[in-house]
């Protein structure tokens, strides 16, 4: 085993250097390009939700750039059929035998960053190819199965106020995700310099500083690190708050028809690690969990009619337990 010590110091500068890449680029999302590196370097998958124009595919793209790793998008449509993502089987002929035999074409989702632009216009079935392989890495086809190249990282984008020929994502699929990320407007300094950098002729373009190699040795670092039982329970005290049956809470009994399962604390432990590797420490802290629960724990509550009536959203009732836990 390396020495751990020596190894997240190296995360902590290789990290810096891949925000320094992606700033070439991007102007400003420092905590949603944060959330992404913790999503990745956990081994989990992000949803990211933002109105168009917002350059959430740019940003994507970017970090594939500075990580140096396959990327493939994937534009979800109505008619995307489950072999548009995972490959076709199709017939060939030998040249010397005139034998005809079957081979497998990979699909886009042989790639290491896989993009899926507005999964929630593709019907379920569709959807379902997608999140299969997510869960278990390997693609089935006429009963072979392929293994995907690792590391593996689906980020799927939806627009959240188009929602005319949608299909949303069943609450059972969503808790693939790892994390939930909500894609702001720019602030207003930050629109002017956007302006300002993509209106003149630049090629603006992040260089390769991480490899795919380097990327799974600090997954595996990441699970390494030990974590603190006041912080695990935190966790899992913050998780069992949302459960309407046995909350304490009663913003959570007014407005929560269900609450998060075991995979919230868990990924909020997991996120907690990976947030304290990349800022060069070697435990997470309790601050590290409540940095990462909003993300985790925003698309595994569901609210009730009363939450929707009095416009309180699943942001404001999982601030509420932050400050109250």
């Amino acid at each position: 085993m390396p020495n751990d010590t020596a190894e997240i110091s190296r995360l902590n500068d290789a990290v810096a250097n891949v925000r320094k890449e992606i700033a070439k680029v991007i102007i400003g999302q420092d905590q949603v390009i944060e959330e992404l590196l913790i999503s990745m370097f956990s081994r989990g998958h992000c949803l990211l939700v933002g109105v168009p124009g917002l350059a959430k595919t740019l940003l994507i793209r970017t970090l594939a750039d500075a990580l140096d790793l396959k990327f493939a998008r994937i534009q979800f449509t109505p008619d995307l059929m489950p072999s548009d993502i995972t490959g076709t089987e199709i017939i060939e002929e030998n040249m010397t035998t005139g034998e005809k035999m079957f081979r497998f074409v990979k699909g886009p989702i042989f790639a290491n960053i896989v993009l899926a632009d507005e999964i929630n216009r593709t019907p379920p079935k569709t959807q379902a190819a997608l999140l299969e392989a997510m869960q278990e890495h390997n693609v089935t086809a006429a009963g072979t199965t392929y293994h995907l190249d690792e590391p593996f990282f689906v980020l799927a984008t939806q627009n959240p106020i188009e929602q005319e020929g949608t299909y949303p994502l069943p609450e059972a699929q969503l808790d693939r995700f790892m994390f939930n990320l909500f894609l702001d407007y720019p602030s207003f300094d930050e629109e002017v310099n956007i302006v300002k950098a993509t209106t003149v002729q630049t090629n603006a373009k992040a260089q390769a500083v991480l490899g795919a190699k380097d990327i799974i040795g600090f997954q595996d670092l990441v699970r390494r690190v030990p974590v603190a039982d006041n912080v695990v329970q935190y966790a899992v005290k913050l998780v069992h708050a949302t459960r309407p049956k046995t909350s304490e809470h009663k913003i959570v009994k007014d407005y929560l028809s269900y609450g998060a399962g075991p995979r919230a604390s868990q990924y909020m432990i997991l996120g907690a690690k990976t947030r304290a590797a990349l800022y060069g420490r070697f435990t997470p802290e309790i601050a590290d969990v409540k940095s990462v629960a909003a993300s985790v724990l925003r698309h595994r509550i569901v609210p009730n009619f009363n939450a929707e009536a009095e416009n309180v959203s699943a942001t404001d009732i999982i601030a509420t337990l932050i400050d109250s836990i």
